[in-house]
């Protein structure tokens, strides 16, 4: 662990600091210079083994977790459900248990069972880095956005973001609360009332569901993925009822405060949280999420694993 970040784990947003996010944040815009270059490595890590267990489907973060852990001159391996001994019957402790005998450096977990990263961090001398578990955090996706938009508008504190989609199934939008909070934003939440229940409001959050009042004189619009699952378990009734009342589109960026910028943690439902449209729009910096994810990755990477000075 390097200077300014003293735990072994990032298990959550809510467990850093406000001091160890802007330090996690600044060194990815180190990292970020890395993968402008034309070798795009460095030898930061190199020595060191990290183990990615992986037990949900994952196209970005797995991604720019290898990606990240590459670039740092890192040895990796994988596990996942269907390639480990789980389908045997092995549980998920004894199947760490068993990657850290082999001298693992650190751990990369995404788990659909809230909790479970925390509990596997208990059992295990390596560091444990969450990429998603459940319903409770998703703390690289949060810094990756947040860093996104700090380079937009140079600062946090003060900015106006609105989170509009499923947040009550939202790891990503637990996290991205935490920590825009703890740097000084304010954030609205929009959705139907059945996805975005009154009490997130006791995190620290507003929540409007009137469309027009909640993308008034906003910076950010984050749009989150409708499950379509969800269809079915009644949260709404219809696709196309959601468009009509909550997605946002060319009408509403077109009332949107100057500079404003439009936001998605992926994958993203085109046409249902927000419009095709918004592909083409230059408010759009999704893929410049993408992009950062890798950098802050990196960071992260390099905060939470012990290299020998």
């Amino acid at each position: 662990m390097q200077k300014g970040i003293r735990k072994k784990d990032l298990l959550g947003i809510e467990n850093l600091s406000r001091d160890e996010i802007i330090t996690i944040l600044d060194t990815a815009v180190s990292m970020k210079e890395i993968l402008t270059r034309s070798i795009k490595k460095v030898p930061t890590l190199r020595g060191k083994t990290i183990g990615f267990m992986f037990f949900e489907p994952s196209t970005r973060t797995q991604a720019s977790f290898e990606l990240a852990a590459k670039r740092l001159s890192a040895d990796s391996v994988n596990v996942s459900s269907k390639s480990s001994s789980i389908q045997k019957g092995e549980t998920i402790l004894d199947t760490l248990k068993n990657i850290d005998a082999m001298a693992i450096d650190a751990f990369v977990i995404r788990h659909s069972s809230s909790g479970i990263v925390n509990f596997l961090a208990q059992h295990t001398e390596a560091s444990v880095i969450n990429a998603g578990d459940g319903m409770h955090e998703h703390p690289t996706q949060a810094l990756l956005d947040i860093f996104t938009m700090r380079e937009v508008f140079g600062k946090i504190k003060g900015l106006k973001v609105l989170i509009a989609g499923d947040v009550l199934h939202s790891r990503v939008a637990r996290s991205n609360i935490i920590g825009l909070k703890k740097l000084g934003a304010q954030v609205t939440l929009f959705g139907p009332p059945t996805l975005v229940p009154p009490s997130f409001e006791s995190i620290g959050a507003s929540v409007i569901y009137d469309k027009n009042r909640a993308i008034k004189d906003k910076d950010i619009i984050m749009g989150l993925r409708i499950q379509r699952e969800r269809i079915s378990e009644s949260f709404y009734p219809s696709e196309r009822e959601y468009r009509k009342f909550f997605s946002i589109g060319k009408q509403e960026l077109s009332r949107v405060k100057k500079g404003a910028i439009v936001m998605h943690p992926g994958p993203v439902n085109w046409g249902v949280e927000l419009d095709f449209n918004v592909i083409r729009n230059n408010k759009n910096v999704i893929l410049n999420q993408v992009t950062n994810g890798v950098a802050v990755r990196m960071s992260v990477l390099y905060h939470f694993i012990k290299v020998e000075s």
